[in-house]
């Protein structure tokens, strides 16, 4: 079944019939109130196109069902490199991360199963959307632990490392310190080299905002020196719409000192930083920023940016810089005249979340000086944007060309979801590993023919 909606629709009509079309079982939902007028291309890089803003009384919303890979399926690599499965039927992996010896981390995650909730009945349409893109199963919460012990390129050792948590998501090992960001809360575990299961209880370093589930997804960083950790927090609603009260502390990077367990606010106006990763020449904190939606298929451009300690990035009163939001409410012009345009442009509504260096990558020379990122996909573009990981090429700290794709094919012929790339990292023989959390798979790009 198709809804299509044009023109001047009540919204709050609209809305109710896009919950009951959405809770229907086998339909599919699709509101064409604005098209893309621009090639994603437009949107991209380090002076993107920015059109003046449409804001519609029904956004745009063109969901990619999941329906996962048919038997011996898999993306599709560039030329010049291989892509295989590295660990298959997992639950919904989210995040990777790499131990000293080796092993693989994978937080199998959604968004949390109690505790947080969400607003009215604008939210209530979102969860029911995001579940029809694959995000509506309950939240597995635990961390897997995968090893390759005969290094033939896939994961022969599959165990539960740890389970009890709440929505996990990021991961840190400083020493012998394993962190985890929660969607609540920075929790710490020992960790002993080797192990393939912690059975320790954790213990709670810092609490993170939560409550309203619009962004739950938490990512953390330790510094080189191991004496801070950095936690990204997403904002409560699209653009302040729940009130700025309750965004309080939010949108933002906060630094976390190790030894004392105080917090102070890093970087802010952020509305949903995922990935983090160390630029290796320069050092520079760099973060994957998803952007506001319903202002049109072309608006707004989620981005890469270098993160400057102090530094406000516009959300929720404005966007790439100085470009005002006028549906936030008192302005801030104050705010606004300080905002800072980020550094590269990945395409409006990309949902761009992983993010890996590929200085240390095994792989042919033209990947081995840039920025691997896993772009999720949209929900509120037409035509379709992200469903692939691009790597973006730097020369001295900084972008320094257009993005070339490293994964396709995550959508079929029809533009369901055969899968949907989110943490992206590097393993430690120079692969590129990606998880996703569609097709339930960690998939290996190596360099090599296909």
């Amino acid at each position: 079944m198709k809804f299509q909606v044009r023109g001047k629709a009540k919204w709050i009509g609209g809305i109710v019939a896009a919950a009951v079309i959405v809770a229907a079982a086998g339909t599919k939902l699709v509101f064409y109130p604005e098209d893309a007028k621009l090639a994603v291309a437009r949107g991209t890089g380090p002076s993107p196109t920015l059109p003046p803003p449409n804001a519609t009384l029904m956004p745009t919303v063109n969901i990619a069902p999941a329906v996962g890979w048919p038997k011996g399926a898999k993306p599709v690599a560039a030329s010049g490199l291989n892509v295989a499965a590295f660990a298959s039927d997992l639950h919904h992996p989210r995040w990777l991360y790499l131990l000293p010896n080796g092993d693989v981390l994978v937080a199998e995650s959604n968004k949390p199963n109690s505790g947080d909730r969400s607003v009215g009945i604008r939210d209530w349409v979102a969860d029911k959307i995001k579940g029809r893109a694959g995000a509506g199963t309950a939240s597995p919460d635990r961390i897997i632990l995968l090893r390759d012990s005969d290094g033939d390129g896939r994961a022969d050792v599959h165990s539960v490392f740890l389970r009890g948590l709440h929505s996990p998501f990021g991961m840190a090992l400083v020493g012998n310190d394993l962190y985890v960001a929660n969607a609540n809360a920075v929790m710490r575990f020992p960790y002993r080299g080797g192990e393939v299961e912690i059975g320790e209880a954790g213990v709670k370093v810092a609490d993170l905002p939560s409550g309203i589930n619009h962004h739950w997804t938490k990512n953390i960083i330790a510094s080189r020196d191991g004496s801070k950790l950095y936690v990204t927090v997403g904002s409560n609603s699209n653009v302040g719409e729940n009130g700025m009260a309750v965004e309080q502390g939010r949108a933002a990077i906060w630094e976390l000192d190790r030894a004392t367990g105080r917090m102070r606010l890093y970087a802010s106006g952020l509305r949903n930083p995922n990935g983090l990763a160390w630029e290796p020449s320069t050092g520079a904190l760099w973060t994957a920023v998803n952007e506001r939606d319903e202002i049109g298929s072309d608006l707004v451009p989620d981005y890469v940016t270098s993160v400057r300690d102090g530094g406000f990035y516009g959300w929720p009163y404005s966007y790439y810089g100085q470009h005002v939001d006028t549906r936030v409410k008192p302005p801030r012009p104050d705010l606004v005249a300080r905002a800072i345009v980020p550094d590269y442009a990945l395409g409006p509504h990309t949902a761009s979340l992983g993010i890996a260096f590929s200085y240390e990558a095994h792989l042919p020379p033209q990947w081995r000086s840039g920025l691997f990122v896993g772009q999720h996909g949209s929900w509120n573009r037409r035509p379709k944007s992200g469903y692939k990981v691009i790597y973006v090429p730097f020369a001295g700290g900084r972008p320094s060309g257009p993005p070339v794709d490293v994964l396709t094919g995550f959508l079929n012929s029809r533009e369901e979801a055969q899968g949907r790339p989110v943490g992206v990292i590097l393993d430690s023989a120079g692969a590129l590993l990606v998880a996703d959390d569609v097709g339930n798979v960690v998939w290996r790009v190596t360099g090599g023919s296909r």
